[in-house]
């Protein structure tokens, strides 16, 4: 009798464990969906050399001077946003807020999961992308910087994904951290990098540091299409990372918390280079209040909003929408949300371009801009002021190829001109637009249309947006 009901136990625990092997059997990953694309940061140009021509109907003045404004798009304020610790959120939450991604109360997911159809029985959708506009009705999706660990196991993770189980949604549980495939979705729409936290078990020697900087470099620029990181967010408060990174080149921008500089744009008249960047730390009620406090101040006193974060949730989600619909492209539009590192490339740009004016006759100028950059830059795009002209004199503007992304609009007494140099913004573009017409769905539509509408003027962009209609 004992030796049946041995035999019957062990059959019941063996069925048990095959019933749940099965269940929870993770699939091979090659038979997944999962979009392997970087945007090709590798072959990106550096320092460039570029023109505009611009024709009038009026005679252009003689005083139609140019000037690179503080912020970018003649926004009258700064928030930036970076996200410590390498935060699994940092994908599915704060990422998926700002582009039109399902949100989840109660869940995590990854970008495999969204890929095959397998999400949280929870979501839900704002409806909406997040962002500011460039001024000349173009939408601007906000962006931020995640931290990342290169040097940990946890950012190498595949998913188990599996969207014929309906039983149990452990899957979705939150991960160690970010990984790099969902890193790479994220950095294709703009968001930055940052070091944080390195793998030594020496956080007070500044050489070992140095080391594991390197060590994580390496490891960027291999997941990340040759895509390296030049911003530090400091760790737990360690002074080592900061002096570190003073001695480790490549880190040319760094935020803290403590023994900062507060950074007021529209008073910085120098590259930033090295500095040390104020944040916060704080609720999202007194964050609030502390944007509203400089919104009440003169455009010159503002102070940056530069907020730090770990985790976000649905909380920080709705804060983000807040910011859309009251600064944003659904409120008053004065908001530049980008990150930090994006900020620190556009105020190079603006202290390092050279600005050149040609006079062709009454009705045409030319403007001939230098653009240096630096290591590891990504983001070769400015705004032009040039005063005395208007829209509605405005013949054509016409740009050298080195230009890829041109919009305008007036601005006060002046024409407003964007331009945006990135080498492979077409190629860019039409990825998306393959995207679309794979999976013909509303958000690959939204994401299809946004990274067209960034082109030029051209033929290639006309024959792009007539494969959306």
């Amino acid at each position: 009798m004992e030796k049946i009901i041995f035999f019957l136990l062990v059959s019941f625990i063996t069925c048990s464990c095959v019933k749940r092997n099965k269940l929870y059997k993770e699939k091979d990953p090659e038979n997944l969906k999962i979009s392997q694309y970087l945007y090709p940061f590798h072959k990106e140009s550096q320092n460039f050399s570029t023109e505009i021509t611009i024709q009038t109907k009026t005679t252009i003045p003689n005083h139609a001077n140019i000037s690179i404004p503080y912020l970018k798009y003649n926004k009258s304020w700064l928030f930036t946003l970076t996200q410590d610790d390498c935060k699994h959120a940092a994908y599915c939450y704060t990422w998926a807020a700002i582009n039109g991604r399902p949100i989840s109360k109660n869940y995590y997911y990854n970008t495999r999961h969204y890929l095959n159809e397998d999400l949280p029985p929870d979501v839900y959708y704002l409806g909406k992308t997040l962002g500011s506009t460039d001024g000349a009705g173009n939408e601007v999706r906000f962006s931020f910087t995640t931290t990342l660990a290169p040097e940990w196991a946890f950012m190498n993770v595949i998913p188990n994904v599996s969207p014929e189980v309906t039983q149990n949604n452990y899957r979705f549980s939150m991960k160690s951290g970010l990984i790099w495939e969902d890193l790479a979705e994220m950095i294709n729409y703009g968001t930055s990098i940052a070091f944080h936290d390195v793998n030594t078990n020496t956080i007070s020697n500044i050489d070992s540091i140095v080391t594991h900087f390197e060590y994580s470099q390496d490891s960027i620029l291999l997941h990340l299409s040759g895509r390296g990181c030049k911003m530090l967010s400091e760790p737990n408060g360690n002074k080592a990372y900061i002096i570190a990174a003073q001695k480790y080149s490549p880190i040319q921008i760094i935020t803290a918390q403590a023994q900062t500089v507060k950074l007021y744009p529209s008073r910085v008249e120098n590259d930033l280079q090295g500095q040390v960047i104020n944040r916060m730390f704080s609720s999202i009620a007194d964050t609030k209040k502390f944007i509203e406090s400089q919104l009440s101040r003169d455009e010159k006193e503002r102070e940056a909003v530069c907020v730090g974060v770990h985790g976000t949730g649905t909380d920080w989600v709705e804060f983000f929408l807040w910011l859309n619909d009251q600064y944003g492209k659904d409120g008053n539009d004065s908001m530049w949300f980008t990150s930090l590192e994006e900020y620190y490339e556009y105020n190079y740009y603006r202290v390092h371009s050279t600005i050149q004016k040609i006079q062709i006759d009454a009705h045409t100028l030319k403007i001939k801009i230098d653009i240096p950059t630096g290591a590891y830059f990504y983001y070769p795009s400015i705004t032009l002021n040039l005063e005395g002209i208007s829209q509605t004199d405005i013949t054509s503007i016409t740009t050298d190829n080195t230009i890829t992304g041109l919009s305008w609009a007036d601005y006060k007494e002046s024409l407003m001109i964007n331009i945006d140099c990135r080498k492979y913004l077409l190629e860019h573009a039409t990825h998306f637009i393959e995207e679309y017409e794979k999976n013909p769905t509303f958000m690959n539509k939204c994401d299809a249309s946004y990274f067209v509408n960034m082109l030029k003027d051209s033929p290639q962009k006309k024959a792009l947006l007539e494969r959306i209609e």
